[in-house]
């Protein structure tokens, strides 16, 4: 895909349903007792795979697409199907969400995906589930903390267990939403520091919403009520993660960026990436049900971003137009993603011209005088491919590989940066 440079972006926009608060929403209806209703779904790779998932377990979900609207006929723990394989495709949600879910009900799973998935960690979600008395086993004899997966449900006991904080909050997210399905209460306890605690306060949220019964901090303990779900009717907000792509076209472009749907107060705590840019010198500016970003002067900034790792890529591509270098650090996690966000991240970062330092937990960029025309390798990473996409915006040059890959979360990207954008974007093939 080539990108050809545009003005200053000037465009309002509402993203497709998060990802995030999608596939939680899925669980949370699949387990309950009744019919719930989903609006402002997100249709994608990862949440058809989930999808999917639970029609293989035998439950019915009606998914109409153009309407983003998904009928749940919930199972309240019963599933129809109880042996069962299931693929999970490169959607890292899917089988740590699923895992749990399913180690809560009754039957014998196993669960497996593309051969990248076999080497993102799984281990301390099993060892958390094994606590609470779930029968969960990997199937990977090279990498035993890794996928495929077996689950012989036979429900969860409850009580205690405790959980590493410092991988990928989904683990926390996983036992969290399966504990509500235990015989006894659960405490969750939460072992060093928690990355992405936005993602573990959303997760309390959707359960809420389908009627759990929890409370404590992100950090934990979390104390969860073994209270069955109940249906629900649920709205979706616009995927923040989705949103920071145009926020970012405005910052690199010196252009002005509305997202629809979003406010200060959402679910998604990848809105703080608007508070990133305005240290970089954007104007941001919060509206009832918007979230408006206006570009500056650049600047390079030193930032944790913990709590926001999805939108690293994208502050790495406004980087490489900022005056002085930008450090990211925390995100150390961003390594076992579908690719090594941290690693080959810098490489594509060089190949654009800029000076790459590397850390265990993040990197510092020295942006280029002139960004140097390049092919982008993806990775088979979806955002990488959207947020090195942006570079195009204002330099010569650029070419995405394979950028099918949006797929996993966002298949129409490429029609809606072009319409923001007003720039040309051509597939090559």
């Amino acid at each position: 895909m080539t990108i050809s440079p545009c003005g200053p972006v000037d465009a309002s926009i509402r993203p497709p349903g998060s990802k995030s608060l999608t596939n939680r929403a899925i669980v949370c209806a699949a387990l309950a007792e009744g019919t719930s209703r989903l609006i402002g779904v997100l249709d994608s790779e990862d949440t058809q795979v989930m999808i999917a998932a639970w029609k293989t377990v035998g439950l019915t979900l009606d998914h109409h697409q153009e309407a983003g609207e998904l009928r749940i006929i919930g199972s309240g723990g019963d599933l129809p199907i109880a042996d069962a394989d299931i693929y999970v495709a490169n959607s890292g949600t899917t089988i740590r969400f699923l895992t749990a879910a399913l180690a809560a009900c009754h039957g014998r799973y196993r669960l497996d995906g593309v051969e990248r998935m076999r080497e993102r960690p799984i281990g301390d979600l099993i060892e958390g589930l094994r606590q609470l008395g779930g029968h969960v086993s990997s199937l990977n004899g090279q990498s035993p903390d890794c996928p495929p997966v077996e689950v012989g449900g036979q429900g969860l006991a409850g009580g205690q267990a405790t959980v590493a904080g410092n991988i990928s909050s989904q683990f926390l997210s996983g036992l969290m939403m399966a504990a509500a399905m235990a015989r006894e209460p659960v405490v969750l306890n939460v072992t060093g520091e928690l990355v992405s605690v936005p993602y573990v306060e959303m997760t309390s949220a959707v359960m809420r919403s389908f009627g759990a019964l929890l409370e404590g901090p992100a950090t934990g303990p979390l104390h969860i009520q073994p209270v069955k779900y109940r249906a629900a009717e649920y709205a979706i907000e616009p995927d923040a993660s989705a949103a920071s792509y145009f926020w970012g076209a405005a910052a690199i472009t010196g252009g002005r960026a509305r997202i629809e749907g979003l406010g200060r107060a959402s679910l998604q705590g990848d809105v703080r990436f608007c508070e990133v840019l305005r240290e970089m010198g954007c104007q941001v500016q919060y509206l009832d049900s918007a979230i408006e970003v206006c570009g500056g002067d650049l600047r390079g900034v030193e930032v944790n971003m913990s709590d926001i790792s999805d939108t690293v890529q994208t502050l790495a591509a406004v980087a490489l137009f900022a005056a002085g270098p930008t450090t990211i650090r925390g995100v150390a996690h961003n390594r076992v993603k579908e690719t090594d966000r941290i690693s080959d991240l810098a490489r594509e970062l060089r190949k654009l011209g800029a000076t790459v330092d590397e850390f265990p937990d993040g990197l510092r960029i020295e942006p280029p005088q002139t960004v140097a025309a390049s092919k982008i390798e993806t990775y088979q990473d979806h955002r990488m491919a959207m947020s090195l996409a942006l570079v195009g915006l204002k330099a010569d040059g650029i070419v995405v590989l394979d950028p099918g890959c949006t797929a996993k979360t966002y298949p129409h990207y490429w029609e809606d940066l072009a319409l923001f954008s007003r720039s040309r974007i051509e597939r090559l093939d």
